[in-house]
């Protein structure tokens, strides 16, 4: 199964869920908000009791059991996670760090990762239902009946605290709503991709389960005749998930442009219509959006440190003179526009760059591409860095990159009149100034404006029937399933921003060899330098697969230089299928079994995704 780490600081203050009945409530007066949400937080609690109770006296019976009948467990696990899909719209929303608790990555995480003090960060043990899933999956063993009984009592003991939470908190129409529709997004990203169910591959059945609970609260706001194409969608979408429950099989393009789009649209148009206040949150997603897919769904600022670091018009002017400038460097001899190259997708066609000195010595790392950079939380493929001012100010300075410094820099800048008037364009409250702030908030917001999402996979999104080939769509339908790629590169933006709130960035070990001659283990070990905790040796950010017919070659040591070579690598299992002994590989070790024609499909998909 796709185990990856997910980068954030796991804040277990007691944070908690909800839950709702199966059967369709009465609809009530569309004023009567405190009679909604009252309603709706009961049957949240309701669903999670339902929960609570299942998981004590069904699941944990038979876990203890003698003699053990594994499929009656894993037919009991499968129910469960069902439960859990009832109430996991809420929980994820309102309550999403303790939610990781009931079904979160099977992966050591990390709490306090905090980049400005690493000594802090200590791992903190998976729990929950894909932890289970492992236990039992694909076949149970005695040796780890202990473990499975201790699971199984943390998932009851973190319910009862989301019990708790819900039975004492209200909520707001708003959030509601605007809950809802990241479910929709959270099942076209996550549900149907196999996420979170990567051994069972239940996954079908459970977005299925998902969107009915979902229907169960948005006959509280909308009208059957008003909104007839969300709730059309609503039932249509939930009888094609029923019907058509092979993981291999589904068509997640149908799903997502049939159903799902509907769906969404839907709600937003009963959610913005809604009356009274409500808060506007800094998400990369914009809240306002009706699809995954809108053309403007994206905030480029999202990441930046603070609204007066945002792009302006002028600081793009001024930060692109900059990119191309040499003298930023300490030769004079390179710009950022020498390692990235914009006809090559702003990188450089090298496995890794020279040294800025001429010594013969490479640099470390691959060069990354800098189209949507501003689309991910933090920098480098260490992730070391949380800004894309952070980053430059790094490259800058960095003795074999660039050698710069940033004093000299903003002299020479000061004593360039065309500079002079560009920054006072930029930055009109700086009394004349530049300095070092100026530079590198000028140069990232270049960056911010490279953001690109308007390849034909957009168009196709969007709306535009024959934007794809039909060779292409395969390609999607085995990228978003069988292959697993997007269990790690997330639909829309294909990089590691886990959805539907793309607050947080993850790492993968993958076990990547240092050279194509034999099979070693590359000698870099990632964002273990930076965190320092055993089970992210070799761990590193999961970058975006959008223009990557031009980024070539690839992985954090460009040891790969086609597509061909990168399938052949993720079909064999990583660096595992390579006999590369890597116990922390997160990556599944088995072969994904995906034939000639298929490999060929899935890269002509991603060579869809080029920026126009």
């Amino acid at each position: 199964m796709y185990r990856k780490f997910v980068v954030v600081a796991l804040l277990f203050a007691v944070v908690l869920t909800l839950g709702f009945g199966t059967g369709r409530p009465q609809h009530p007066k569309q004023d009567d908000s405190n009679f909604r949400e009252r309603k709706i937080q009961q049957a949240i609690v309701s669903q999670m009791l339902s929960f609570r109770r299942y998981v004590r006296d069904t699941l944990y019976s038979v876990a203890t059991s003698e003699p053990m009948d594994t499929l009656h467990l894993q037919r009991v696990f499968l129910t469960s996670r069902l439960l859990f899909k009832d109430f996991e719209w809420a929980a994820e929303y309102f309550t999403a760090d303790l939610t990781k608790r009931l079904n979160g990555p099977p992966v050591e995480e990390i709490e306090n990762a905090d980049l400005l003090d690493p000594t802090l960060a200590r791992g903190v043990n998976p729990v929950g239902l894909q932890v289970i899933e492992e236990l039992i999956y694909p076949n149970y063993e005695i040796v780890n009946q202990q473990k499975l009984r201790t699971e199984i009592r943390h998932l009851i003991l973190n319910v009862d605290y989301l019990i708790s939470y819900f039975s004492d908190h209200d909520l707001d129409d708003w959030r509601i709503l605007d809950a809802a529709k990241l479910e929709i997004f959270r099942i076209i990203s996550l549900g149907i991709t196999g996420y979170d169910n990567g051994l069972a591959l239940n996954s079908i059945t459970e977005s299925a389960r998902s969107l009915a609970s979902l229907q169960n609260v948005l006959v509280y706001y909308g009208d059957k005749k008003k909104n007839s194409m969300l709730f059309q969608a609503l039932e249509a979408g939930i009888k094609y998930l029923q019907v058509h429950t092979d993981f291999d099989s589904f068509d997640r393009a149908v799903f997502i442009t049939r159903f799902a789009n509907r769906i969404s649209t839907g709600i937003a148009e009963i959610e913005q219509a809604m009356p009274g206040n409500r808060i506007r949150y800094n998400r990369m997603l914009r809240q306002e959006v009706n699809t995954l897919f809108d053309e403007d769904a994206f905030n480029a600022n999202a990441f930046s440190p603070g609204p007066e670091f945002h792009l302006t018009d002028e600081k793009v002017v001024l930060g692109e003179k900059l990119f191309y400038d040499v003298q930023l460097s300490g030769t004079g001899t390179r710009s950022c526009a020498s390692c990235h190259n914009p006809n090559r997708a702003f990188t450089d066609g090298l496995a890794r760059q020279d040294d800025i000195h001429g010594s013969g010595q490479l640099l470390k790392r691959n060069t990354p591409t800098l189209l949507n950079s501003a689309l991910q939380s933090n920098y480098f493929y260490d992730m070391h860095a949380l800004t894309l001012e952070d980053q430059i100010r790094d490259v800058i300075g960095n003795t074999q990159e660039m050698d710069g410094s940033m004093d000299h820099i903003s002299l020479y800048l000061s004593g360039n009149k065309a500079y002079r008037k560009l920054f006072n364009q930029a930055f009109p409250n700086s009394n004349g100034t530049i300095n070092s702030d100026h530079i590198a908030n000028a140069l990232a917001s270049y960056l911010r404006h490279l953001t690109k999402i308007n390849s034909r996979f957009d168009e196709y999104m969007r709306g535009k029937d024959d934007a794809l080939s039909k060779q292409e769509l395969q390609g999607f339908n085995l990228f978003m399933g069988k292959a697993k790629c997007a269990t790690c590169h997330f639909i829309p933006l294909f990089n590691g921003v886990t959805p539907p709130k793309f607050v947080q960035s993850e790492v993968e070990v993958l076990g990547v060899p240092g050279t194509l001659k034999d099979s070693i283990l590359d000698a870099d070990l990632g964002y273990f330098d930076v965190i320092g905790i055993d089970s992210y040796r070799n761990a590193f950010k999961i970058p975006s697969v959008r223009n990557i017919k031009k980024t070539a070659p690839y992985m954090h040591n460009g040891v790969y230089r086609t597509l061909d070579e990168v399938m052949e690598f993720y079909n064999n299992g990583g660096g595992a299928g390579l006999g590369i002994n890597i116990p922390n590989q997160t990556l599944p070790e088995e072969n994904l079994r995906l034939t000639e024609d298929e490999k060929k499909d899935i890269i002509a998909f991603m060579e869809s995704l080029e920026s126009q």
